[in-house]
């Protein structure tokens, strides 16, 4: 079968069969994301091994860009008035969340015979959340309120502790194991974290103004698509954490965005609307 004729085949099955599984999971007590993760696992290798080659190939550079999107949407949720009135519940939950998963998935591998170093690398790697997952359910749910509010903000802060932690831990296995430096590992986190932050930063500030312009007062599709590939695109150039460049465009935008009538949400992300 020509290559084009297949791609056209397996994106439309994909995303027809996805609608159908989609509307299944609205009418169950399932998460639609739940779903959506055993149809992915059904078709892919794993399952029934659905899936040209060339079509998975792909899956890298589409992950990538959803999970930039998933960063912006949940940065938009970091507003002044959800930081002012939780930052400190955000902080702790979040971190006292990352440091007892590392300590009890630590703990458990150890126990079954896991060696050390591996332990450390799997307990912190275990740490790190599924943001898409967690703002899917929230998105579906419909519910904005201070829970839920704190909620994306928990998950939003546990990423900037996992890739820390991560970090830590690959400094800590080089010093059991008497190889390289450990400091070279937390220069990296350094810069991955600290890169990140002034990346969204640079083009925050500039979108925040520019952005709700061709419609007043409207960010529309074109606008929070552009902003996400050049964050991600650089992000990945600069070798820095692109979901936390995502996140800190997403927060500088929502709060100093002051002409927006209404802000980039989930629907101005997936729709053309």
């Amino acid at each position: 079968m020509d290559t084009s004729a297949q791609l056209l085949l397996t994106l439309g099955g994909v995303l027809l069969l996805g609608l159908v599984t989609s509307t299944i999971g609205h009418r169950t007590a399932l998460p639609r994301v739940t779903m959506l993760l055993l149809f992915g696992m059904l078709i892919g290798e794993q399952g029934l091994d659905l899936m040209p080659r060339e079509f998975v190939t792909w899956f890298d550079d589409i992950a990538n860009v959803a999970l930039v999107m998933v960063g912006f949407l949940l940065g938009g949720q970091l507003t002044r008035q959800t930081l002012h009135s939780s930052m400190r519940h955000v902080l702790w939950i979040s971190a006292a969340a990352a440091i007892a998963v590392v300590f009890f998935v630590f703990a458990g591998l150890v126990l079954v015979g896991v060696p050390v170093p591996l332990a450390v690398i799997v307990s912190c790697i275990a740490s790190a959340t599924a943001p898409a997952a967690v703002l899917d359910v929230v998105s579906e749910a419909g519910i904005k309120n201070r829970f839920t509010g704190l909620l994306l903000a928990i998950v939003a802060i546990d990423d900037i502790w996992a890739l820390a932690l991560f970090s830590l831990g690959l400094a800590v296995v080089t010093s059991i194991n008497g190889s390289g430096s450990e400091s070279s590992f937390v220069l990296v986190a350094g810069w991955e974290i600290g890169g990140a932050l002034l990346l969204g930063m640079a083009i925050g500030f500039p979108a925040a103004f520019l952005t709700g312009r061709v419609k007043p007062g409207q960010p529309i599709l074109s606008e929070a698509l552009g902003l996400v590939f050049l964050c991600g695109g650089l992000a990945l150039s600069f070798n820095v954490s692109y979901l936390i460049a995502a996140m800190t465009m997403g927060m500088v935008v929502a709060n100093y965005a002051r002409h927006h009538e209404h802000p980039f949400t989930p629907s101005k992300m997936w729709s053309s609307h």
